[in-house]
C-alpha cells in the first residue's frame, strides 16, 4: 500500500487565543482508508505568517484510494464551550445546508486550507517571514477574471490616482496565489518582494490596484479589503487628473490607506497621519468598569437608535455652510445617554459609504470606517467610551446591496463582462435580455422593469441597488470577515443587518421580475454562515434582523434550519401603534388617529395583537429613522401626535401625553425596546435622509427648555424597564380590550413579580375609576408605581396617587388619566 501525505491548515485570521484543542476530523479511518465513520486526530497550533494563530495537522491517506473524494473539518473549544464545529461555510449547493471541506484525493502529496476569515488574508497586511525580524507588508485581492494585476502605490498629497496613472508613484507586481496546484482567485504580492520588506514603512500609505480585465482593458480598483480610504469628502473625479487634497475627495473613490490594525491611536483627535499610538492591549485594557457592566443579553437592552451625522446641530464653516457630526460629537453625548439611562446605542451605518451626509445605508468598503466622521481609531475610542459607561454598542450593517456608485469598488472589478461582474449577482447571459431600446415599444412589459442595455440579468431585491453575488463565498466572507473583524477588532457587541428581507426573499431578476430562487437560497445561506461565524468567535454577540417577511426561521438556530438571529425588528409594532405612514385599514394608528383629536373608536385589538406578538423575540419602536420624516407621510412622534398643529400651549401637553403614551407602551411591551434620538426631548422637526442637515434640532436645549418633562418621563420609564424584570420577559396577558373606550389592559408577571398596566388612547379621563373583571387577574392588594399624567412630568396629576388597590374574584378598578397609563405592582 502507498501513502499520499494530506495537510490541512485552519486559518482563523483573527489575533489572539480564541480557540484551543483543535482536532482535524474526515471521512477516513485509522488506515487511512475512506469511511463514513470520521476519525479525528489533534491540530498542533502554528503562528501563521499573517501573525494570527493557525492550526495544522498531516494524515497519510491510503495511496489506493486515488480519485477517491474525502471530506474533512475541525473540532474546536471556544467561547462557546467544547467541541464546536469550526466550519462555518456551507457546501455550494442550493439544495444543502451542510458545512465541510472536500477534496478529491491525487498525490504524491497534497494542501488542503480553510479560513475562517479572510481579515488578515487580503487587502494590506502584515508578512511575518521565517526567522523573526520586522513584519514585511503583502498584498493581496480577490480577482479572478483579470489577466494581470499589480498594487500601485498613491500620492499622499491627492490621494487619488486617475485613469491614466496620474498620481501613481511607484508599481508592485502581483501573482497568482495557488494553493495544490490550483489558483484561488488571488493575487498577492512576492513575499521576497524588493521595496516591501518593512511594513512600518508603508503604514498610512496610499495605494490602489491596476487591473488588466480580461479585455486587455486597465482599470484601477480600491482594496475592498482597505482599513482605510483616505478621502475625507464629497469629490468624485470620475477618473480624471485630480490636483485637490484628499479632505476634498470622496472616499469610496479615492486610494486605500495601510493601517497596521494591531494599533490604536493615543489622542482622539489627532490629524492625518497620526503619531501618536498605543498597542490594542494596551489601548482595550481599561475599557470596563465592574460598577457598570455592559449588557450581554438582548432581553436587557434599551437601544437609542443614533445617527452620528446628525449630530452637532448648529456647527458650520466659515461660510456658515453646516457641518455634519461626526464621532466627536457622538463621544459627547454619551454621558447624557447615561443620564437618560439606556444601556445600548444602535449606530447607523459607519462603513465607508457615499458621502457622510447621508444615512450610510450605501457601503462601499466593509472594513473601512468612514473617514469624513473621524474613521476607524475615533470608532475604537467610541466603543471604548461606550463601554466604560456600561453601554452596548449595536452597528448597523449593510449587505443586500453595495454603494450605488461603486466604480472604483465592486462594480466591473476585473471584467467588464456582466455575467463575470463577481461582486454581482447576473442571471444568464446579456443575450438572453432585450435592450432597453428594443424593450421601449413592447407595451406588455412594465415600464419599470425595461433593462438598460446588458442589464436585464441583475437581481433587484427592493433595495436601492444590485444584489450581491451570493454564489461566491468570496463575496459572503467579505461580508462575514468585515463583521467578524467589527466583533473582534472593535469590541463592537452587536450589529442590526439591514433589510435581510432582500437577501433571503425579494430577489427578482431586473428585466422581467421574476424570482431570483437562487439568489435568495444563497442569500439565506450567507446569512446562516454570517450568524454562525460571529457565534463562534463571540457567543454573546447581539444580532438583530430588519426582516419584514414574518418566516419564525428568522430567529431559529441555523441547525434548526434557522438563520441565527437573536431578534429582528417588529415593523408592524409601529405601524399599529403610531402609524403615520401609508399603511392601509389593517393597521390601528393609534396615535395618528388619536392626533384627529375626535373620540372615534379605535382598533385597540389590533394593537394588543401586535403588543402579544412583540415578544417572538422582537426589537419594538414607536419611532426609528425610517419613520421619522422619511417614509411617505411620516414624521417625528410629537408631531403626529396632533395632526402637525403647532406645538404650543395646551397642544404641546396633549401631544406631549400622547408621546409619553406611546413611548411608555414601548417600554412595558415584551419586545426589546428603541426609539430614535430625539425623542426623549420632543424634537418635532421630519427627518428626511437627504434634508436632515437643516432639521438638526439642539438636544440639550430642548432638554433644558421644552423638552425637560418629557426627558424626565423617559428616565423614569427606562428606570422602571431595567429595574423590573417582569418587563424583559416576552410572556403577556391581556386582561381587557375596548375599542369604543379606547382602553387597554394588561399583565406582566415573572414568578412572583405581577404587574398590571391601564392604558387609554382617551381625551378624557377615567377620574371615577374603570373597572376590569377578568379571571387572570390575581387577588390581591396593588400598588401605582407609575403614573405618565404625573405632574413632573407635565401632566395633570390624574392618577391614583400612589395608593392600594384590591382586587377580588378577578375585578380591579382604576383611574386612568386621558392619554395615558399607570401600572399597579402586587404588594
Amino acid at each position: 500500500m502507498s501513502w499520499i501525505p494530506v495537510h490541512f491548515t485552519y486559518h482563523v485570521g483573527l489575533q489572539g487565543g480564541i480557540f484551543r484543542n483543535v482536532r482535524l476530523v474526515g471521512s477516513w479511518d485509522a488506515n487511512g482508508s475512506h469511511s463514513d465513520q470520521w476519525t479525528g486526530v489533534p491540530m498542533r497550533e502554528e503562528v501563521s505568517d499573517s501573525g494570527c494563530p493557525c492550526f495544522r495537522a498531516t494524515v497519510n491517506l491510503n495511496g489506493d484510494q486515488a480519485g477517491w473524494t474525502f471530506g474533512w473539518g475541525v473540532l474546536l473549544d471556544g467561547p462557546g464551550g467544547a467541541n464546536r464545529w469550526g466550519i462555518t461555510t456551507e457546501v455550494h449547493d442550493r439544495n444543502s445546508s451542510e458545512r465541510f471541506r472536500g477534496f478529491q484525493l491525487k498525490g504524491p502529496e497534497q494542501f488542503n486550507e480553510y479560513h475562517l476569515t479572510h481579515c488578515r488574508r487580503l487587502g494590506a497586511n502584515k508578512l511575518h517571514r521565517p526567522g523573526g525580524g520586522e513584519p514585511a507588508v503583502r498584498f493581496a485581492v480577490w480577482a479572478p477574471n483579470a489577466l494581470h494585476v499589480e498594487m500601485v502605490r498613491g500620492d499622499a498629497a491627492t490621494g487619488y490616482i486617475d485613469d491614466n496613472g496620474t498620481g501613481a508613484l511607484a508599481a508592485f507586481p502581483m501573482h497568482k496565489e495557488m494553493v495544490d496546484g490550483t489558483w484561488t482567485g488571488i493575487w498577492r504580492t512576492d513575499d521576497d518582494s524588493e521595496g516591501l520588506e518593512s511594513f512600518a514603512q508603508f503604514d498610512h500609505t496610499p495605494y490602489m490596484f491596476r487591473i488588466t480585465k480580461d479585455d486587455d482593458t486597465v482599470c484601477y480598483r480600491t482594496d475592498l479589503y482597505s482599513r482605510c480610504q483616505i478621502g475625507s469628502g464629497k469629490k468624485n473625479p470620475e477618473g480624471k487628473k485630480y490636483d485637490g487634497r484628499p479632505t476634498g475627495l470622496a472616499g469610496s473613490v479615492s486610494c486605500s490607506v495601510v493601517v497596521d490594525p494591531e494599533r490604536v491611536t493615543e489622542l482622539f483627535d489627532e490629524p492625518f497621519p497620526q503619531k501618536q499610538w498605543l498597542d490594542a492591549d494596551e489601548f482595550w485594557k481599561n475599557e470596563f468598569d465592574p460598577l457598570r457592566p455592559v449588557p450581554t443579553r438582548i432581553d436587557d437592552l434599551v437601544i437609542y437608535e443614533m445617527h452620528v451625522p446628525g449630530l452637532g446641530c448648529g456647527k458650520t464653516d466659515a461660510a456658515g455652510e453646516p457641518f455634519t457630526g461626526d464621532l466627536k460629537d457622538a463621544v459627547q453625548m454619551l454621558d447624557y445617554l447615561v443620564d437618560l439611562g439606556v444601556n445600548a446605542v444602535e449606530v447607523l451605518p459607519m462603513n465607508e459609504f457615499e458621502g457622510w451626509a447621508a444615512w450610510g445605508y450605501a457601503t462601499s468598503h466593509y472594513f473601512a470606517v468612514e473617514y469624513a466622521g473621524g474613521g476607524r481609531d475615533q470608532f475604537k475610542h467610541f466603543v471604548r467610551e461606550c463601554h466604560r459607561r456600561g453601554l452596548a454598542v449595536l452597528l448597523d450593517v449593510v449587505y443586500n446591496h453595495y454603494a450605488h456608485n461603486a466604480e472604483r469598488a465592486e462594480w466591473m472589478y476585473d471584467s467588464n463582462r456582466h455575467e463575470k461582474n463577481i461582486y454581482y449577482w447576473y442571471e444568464g447571459m446579456p443575450s438572453d435580455y432585450r435592450d432597453y431600446e428594443h424593450a421601449a415599444g413592447d407595451p406588455t412589459l412594465d415600464p419599470r422593469k425595461r433593462p438598460a442595455s446588458g442589464h436585464g440579468g441583475y437581481v433587484d431585491n427592493m433595495s436601492t441597488g444590485y444584489a450581491p453575488r451570493f454564489c461566491e463565498e468570496m463575496v459572503r466572507k467579505m461580508f462575514i470577515s468585515s463583521a467578524a473583524a467589527l466583533v473582534h477588532e472593535f469590541h463592537v457587541d452587536g450589529f442590526r443587518v439591514d433589510q435581510t428581507t432582500s437577501i433571503h426573499s425579494y430577489a427578482v431578476v431586473h428585466a422581467d421580475g421574476r424570482a431570483a430562487a437562487d439568489a435568495r437560497i444563497f442569500g439565506a445561506k450567507f446569512l446562516r454562515e454570517l450568524t454562525r461565524t460571529l457565534k463562534l468567535i463571540k457567543p454573546t454577540v447581539m444580532l438583530i434582523a430588519e426582516d419584514h417577511s414574518g418566516w419564525s426561521a428568522v430567529t431559529e438556530p441555523p441547525d434548526k434550519g434557522g438563520l441565527g438571529f437573536d431578534a429582528y425588528w417588529y415593523a408592524d409594532f409601529y405601524h399599529h401603534l403610531i402609524g403615520d405612514t401609508d399603511k392601509g385599514a389593517d393597521y390601528a394608528k393609534l396615535i395618528k388617529t388619536c392626533g384627529f383629536g375626535d373620540d372615534r373608536p379605535l382598533a385597540v385589538d389590533y394593537f394588543v395583537g401586535a403588543l402579544r406578538h412583540a415578544g417572538n423575540l422582537t426589537v419594538v419602536y414607536h419611532e426609528s429613522h425610517d419613520e421619522a420624516g422619511n417614509a411617505k407621510f411620516s414624521g417625528r412622534t410629537i408631531a403626529v401626535a396632533v395632526n402637525r398643529a403647532t406645538l404650543s400651549g395646551e397642544t404641546r401637553r396633549w401631544a406631549e401625553a400622547r408621546c409619553r403614551l406611546a413611548c411608555g407602551l414601548n417600554m412595558l411591551s415584551p419586545g426589546v425596546p428603541m426609539f430614535f434620538m430625539g425623542e426623549e426631548v420632543g424634537f418635532q422637526k421630519d427627518y428626511p435622509y437627504d434634508l436632515f442637515l437643516s432639521q438638526r434640532e439642539d438636544f440639550l436645549r430642548e432638554r433644558g427648555g421644552s423638552g425637560a418633562n418629557l426627558f424626565r418621563f423617559y428616565q423614569d420609564i427606562i428606570k422602571l424597564r431595567r429595574r423590573k424584570p417582569a418587563l424583559r420577559t416576552a410572556g403577556l396577558v391581556p386582561l381587557h380590550v375596548r375599542n369604543d373606550n379606547r382602553v387597554l389592559v394588561f399583565r406582566r408577571s415573572l414568578e412572583n413579580e405581577h404587574l398590571i398596566v391601564f392604558a387609554s388612547f382617551n381625551n378624557y379621563a377615567f377620574v371615577d375609576g374603570y373597572r376590569v373583571n377578568e379571571a387572570e387577574i390575581p387577588d390581591g392588594a396593588w400598588r401605582e408605581i407609575f403614573n405618565s399624567d404625573a405632574a413632573v412630568y407635565g401632566g395633570n396629576n390624574v392618577g391614583n396617587g400612589g395608593m392600594v388597590r384590591e382586587s377580588r374574584y378577578g375585578s380591579m378598578d382604576a383611574v386612568i388619566p386621558a392619554n395615558g397609563f399607570v401600572v399597579f405592582e402586587r404588594l
